[in-house]
């Protein structure tokens, strides 16, 4: 569909599967929207998923080439469409976090063990890290993909030029000339001081000599770049007044897509469920990250991932619910707030946040017990994903504040009684939010930010004609007395849940 004669913005999201873009008029309506699918579209390039899975199964890359491809072809289609490139006034986008050679390592990958327990050790300890850099070593982080490549190809390395994100390389493309890392993507590296956007001298040289001069200055979320470079213009018809607005990486795109303000949370409830905190002022752990915050370069944005999402209320639906969620719901409404003091952790897998294994059940006097009646168990396992949730981000540095707003997306967003035990625990309203393309969408809205921050204008303002999230529950009336000594005990009964390989095992 072509765009109108009006002026628009762009929003890109290079993503693991596929390369999207969406366009915005000035009303934040969108006027167009596509994608490329990598396998399907790019069959050339053998990736499944998007991605190539190496035979150690820990290594996952992806060809940048791909991606090269994959913008001239949506390009081309764009132009076929009709669409009118000289009405696009800016732009930005969003790509995975990882960074690139010919063939780039991506988030999936996890072949940096060695290089990770090194970057701790040279720093002096995973805290000291995360204090640092907002996380502890991370296999994915773009610090310890460079030094693996620094150890195991000294001499590539050498003759390396340049060093990208894959949101900075995207944004090189547009203007043909190396873009500079967002402060954003740069904290997702294990390698930029969060507290001064700036690189860590101790950080580099942990993991490569002469990285700083490889990587480039940071920038700012909102900065201007430059112009679109001269290609585009004669190609395809852009404006040579179109301005190019840093890139930043997907997570923090999602963050801006989805309009989070000062202490709003965001709840993906799928097959793991992630959260995304704004937060002021924050206090990094051994477990989430910490980033810059991509829409307020005074506030941070954290993130937490919880892998044992949506599989295991699935399996517990299953064997208590006779497979139904209408059954689950049910039992969610009879069981009585805070569950009569009974506390369950539910780990099929073995958990990130924290880091445990097993089914693990106390009554209300702390004692372990083999099993729940079947409408308890159900409250326990949704009590207990929540409390684990709110205790993990207010370690962070997280606080609930009287404004603050719950955005959930993801499956088990659909269910109310679920949402409403959310409501509870966390004491806050929740309100549902369409995130199909929030990414996309995120960078069209950076992208007339990005024309206007530097007057002070906070993207809430440019963004407040977009759509409001729409408002499902509001907390239970007393349920704030009866969780607030819950929550101490149930981070007291985790620190007795922790992993240890000894005595890990799967309780029914």
């Amino acid at each position: 569909m072509a765009a109108s004669a009006a002026p628009c913005y762009l929003g890109w999201d290079f993503s693991t599967q596929q390369l999207k873009v969406i366009a915005i008029d000035e009303q934040l309506r969108v006027i167009y929207e596509d994608n490329i699918h990598f396998d399907k579209d790019l069959p050339e390039f053998g990736t499944h998923c998007g991605v190539h899975v190496h035979s150690n199964k820990l290594t996952v890359t992806s060809p940048v080439l791909m991606w090269v491809k994959a913008l001239d072809m949506i390009l081309e289609k764009m132009k076929s469409s009709g669409f009118n490139f000289s009405h696009v006034r800016a732009f930005s986008g969003a790509g995975q976090g990882c960074f690139s050679v010919s063939d780039s390592p991506v988030w999936m990958d996890s072949s940096t063990t060695t290089q990770c327990l090194s970057l701790e050790k040279a720093v002096g300890g995973a805290q000291h890290l995360a204090n640092i850099s907002g996380s502890r070593a991370c296999e994915r982080f773009t610090g310890n993909q460079i030094a693996k490549i620094y150890s195991q190809n000294p001499e590539v390395y050498a003759q390396t030029e340049r060093i990208s994100v894959v949101s900075s390389f995207a944004a090189s493309l547009f203007l043909s000339a190396y873009a500079p890392i967002d402060y954003c993507d740069g904290s997702g590296m294990n390698l930029l001081q969060i507290c001064d956007k700036i690189w860590s001298t101790a950080c580099l040289n942990a993991c490569a000599p002469g990285l700083e001069e490889k990587l480039g200055p940071v920038v700012p979320s909102s900065s201007i770049l430059g112009s679109v470079s001269p290609y585009y213009i004669q190609r395809y018809g852009f404006s040579p007044d179109c301005k190019v607005v840093a890139f930043t990486g997907d997570n923090p795109a999602s963050l801006a897509g989805m309009k989070l303000e000062e202490g709003d949370i965001a709840i993906s409830l799928g097959t793991s469920d992630t959260l995304f905190l704004w937060i002021k002022e924050p206090t990094p752990a051994l477990e989430g990250h910490i980033f810059c915050n991509p829409v307020d370069s005074q506030a941070y944005m954290a993130l937490l991932c919880f892998k044992n999402g949506s599989l295991i209320r699935e399996r517990i639906r299953d064997g208590c619910a006779s497979g139904s969620w209408d059954e689950f719901s049910k039992a969610l409404k009879c069981t009585v707030v805070g569950n009569d003091g009974n506390l369950g952790f539910y780990f099929d897998v073995i958990e990130i946040t924290p880091e445990a294994v097993g089914i693990h059940r106390f009554n209300r006097d702390n004692n372990k017990v083999p099993d729940f009646p079947k409408e308890v168990e159900i409250r326990a396992l949704i009590e207990g994903q929540f409390m684990a949730k709110r205790i993990h981000a207010e370690k962070l540095g997280y606080k609930i504040m009287p404004r603050t707003r719950i955005l959930a997306t993801g499956g088990a967003s659909y269910n109310k009684e679920i949402l409403q035990v959310l409501s509870d625990v966390f004491s806050a309203p929740v309100y549902t939010i369409d995130t199909a393309n929030s990414a996309c969408l995120g960078c069209a809205y950076r992208a007339i930010h990005g024309l206007v921050a530097e007057t002070s204008v906070s993207l809430a303002e440019v963004v407040k004609l977009a759509p409001e999230p729409k408002l499902v529950v509001t907390p239970t009336v007393g349920a704030d007395q009866i969780y607030q000594p819950l929550l101490k005990r149930y981070a007291e009964l985790e620190q007795k849940v922790l992993y240890s390989p000894i005595s890990s095992h799967r309780a029914e």
